[in-house]
């Protein structure tokens, strides 16, 4: 589910060029950045209704509607005539794709909690960056034999490889857990999760490194290309950017069990920030364009203490939600993915023959998810700590669960 989710933002990198001389777009232009942008807004509008739906339904029966929209909107983009249908087609793309990128982390709150629920998740996540290591690559040599669209097809084919593998699953979701669909019900579950004042926090603090991930995931391309002048090796250079990411998460889910997840992601906050801000530094004493050797190597730093951050923020949020858990991951889902997505915009608006935006964007919003981080607030109490205390006092009270 999580390569699914990947696969449809990371197989039309490579193809940018294609998109601009097809439709008739500029030499590196910026504007074909928003063919990753509004499928990462689809993502997040959608994530608000399959969370929901899958809170009433079950979690199978909303995967294979998602699916159904996903396949759909591929056909859409594979015969879209305009820019403009294009980046259409790329919502409603997104808005499938947003039952796969919310139910993941619904169904591991369904089977886990408190630190091992951030061990699982970082664990998922790893498997999600997947994606960006094979998905370019694949995306690469398909252009070079095919037609650009023919990775809209290949997105075809990876959704009917999930379709079929689901067919093995168990739905995590019992009947008695299942809640009402109901305007005013979902409103109450929505208003009691943004008041809680934890789970928000979190939310923001993932969104705002959402921010930063994304003027990455649009921006690398035209940095790649006409900045570095090493378009040509895209794919290989954004699959090596990834390597080090999953190295990393593998490594925080067994730190997870020692240090606990908010020490954790506090520390792994701190370290990106003051790097980030070296990055600056970096880049403004070279007027904008350090050596590739240098953007490329603290680009990967930073990336890969933000990816470690991001399971674990997932779980620290997910974690008081109990049966909330789906409405809960699709808040989650709407405001990293669609907020994030605003966010990167500011700054991959500004992003032309200097990478000295990007490092700032990142340092802004690195510290604005420390500040969510406090917020939230400032025990540093691991969650496996809090999870056994609250399940020692519902055993204590009589009550079956926390």
């Amino acid at each position: 589910m999580a390569i699914v989710f990947a696969f449809g933002i990371d197989v039309v990198l490579p193809a940018f060029d294609n998109i601009r001389g097809d439709f008739d777009l500029g030499s590196g232009s910026g504007e074909v950045a928003p063919v990753v942008i509004w499928y990462l807004v689809g993502s997040g509008v959608g994530q608000l209704i399959h969370g929901s739906a899958s809170d009433r339904f079950g979690r199978k029966p909303v995967i294979y509607v998602g699916l159904a929209i996903y396949v759909g909107a591929c056909l859409g983009a594979l015969f879209a005539p305009t820019i403009g249908l294009l980046f259409g087609a790329r919502f409603v793309w997104g808005l499938g794709s947003a039952a796969m990128g919310v139910l993941y982390t619904t169904i591991a709150r369904d089977l886990y909690d408190g630190d091992e629920m951030a061990r699982v998740v970082s664990i998922v996540v790893a498997f999600f960056l997947l994606g960006p290591i094979i998905t370019p690559l694949l995306g690469e040599l398909m252009i070079r034999v095919f037609p650009w669209r023919s990775v809209i097809v290949a997105a075809i084919g990876m959704a009917m490889v999930l379709f079929f593998w689901t067919l093995r699953f168990p739905e995590t979701l019992s009947k008695e857990d299942r809640r009402p669909l109901k305007p005013r019900a979902t409103l109450a579950t929505f208003g009691y999760i943004v008041r809680h004042r934890a789970t928000m926090s979190y939310i923001l603090a993932l969104t705002s490194l959402s921010g930063a991930f994304f003027i990455f995931l649009a921006s690398s391309q035209p940095i790649i290309d006409e900045i570095y002048g090493r378009g040509d090796q895209f794919a290989v250079w954004f699959a090596i950017s990834s390597i080090p990411t999953i190295a990393a998460l593998f490594i925080s889910q067994r730190l997870v069990k020692t240090v606990g997840a908010r020490r954790l992601v506090f520390r792994s906050g701190i370290a990106m920030v003051f790097i980030c801000a070296a990055w600056i530094v970096v880049s403004e004493l070279a007027d904008g364009t350090p050596s590739f050797g240098w953007w490329f190597g603290l680009l990967v730093v930073v990336n890969s203490l933000a990816t470690v951050q991001t399971p674990l923020y997932t779980s620290l949020a997910l974690e008081p939600m109990g049966d909330k858990a789906g409405s809960a991951s699709s808040l989650l889902g709407f405001f990293s993915l669609a907020g994030g997505a605003v966010l990167a915009t500011i700054f991959n608006n500004q992003i032309d023959l200097s990478v000295t935006p990007m490092a700032i964007g990142y340092t802004l919003y690195g510290s604005a998810s420390l500040i969510f981080f406090w917020f939230a607030r400032p025990n540093l109490s691991t969650s496996s700590q809090i999870t056994a205390a609250a399940t020692a006092s519902a055993s204590g009270s009589g009550v079956a669960g926390s």
